[in-house]
């Protein structure tokens, strides 16, 4: 049976059969050697990955239709352009003043308030209709 550790760029592995005396360990950033029985055998490189997450809360439909008909209202979308969750304000054609006006329209909708420094971060529709959940959910809590 062997054990795995792993800690940042760093890999210990042991053995802990006593019939094998095998101790593996790795570190540092670009390459390392494990060495097993005393004899260098594999030679690999580290490489750091970037990794690309997208957090989203998963918005109901509705909420998200809603969003979507009111941003096209707002921006003037032509009929045969869609605006999807994935739609941002900025490839849209809004301006700031654009964006203050959506979430307004936002606000009457759904009948809530949203505070400015939240507003300002909103860019896209699903942000939009994530943060007008999570705002209706806390006014009922």
């Amino acid at each position: 049976m062997a054990t795995n550790t792993l800690a940042g760029t760093s890999l210990s592995m042991r053995s802990l059969t006593p019939q094998t005396q095998a101790f593996t360990s790795l570190s540092g950033r670009r390459s390392a050697l494990i060495s097993s029985f005393g004899r260098k055998n594999v030679s690999f490189n580290l490489q750091p990955r970037q990794i690309r997450l997208q957090i989203s809360c998963a918005a109901k439909a509705e909420t998200v239709d809603k969003v979507c008909e009111i941003v096209k209202k707002q921006l003037a979308v032509a009929e045969g352009e869609t605006v999807t969750a994935a739609s941002t304000f900025q490839k849209l054609g809004a301006d700031s003043l654009d964006t203050v006006e959506i979430v307004m329209a936002l606000e009457e909708e759904f009948g809530i308030s949203i505070e400015e420094e939240r507003a300002q971060t909103i860019a896209t529709v699903q942000q939009a209709a994530d943060l007008i959940e999570d705002i209706i959910q806390k006014k009922c809590s």
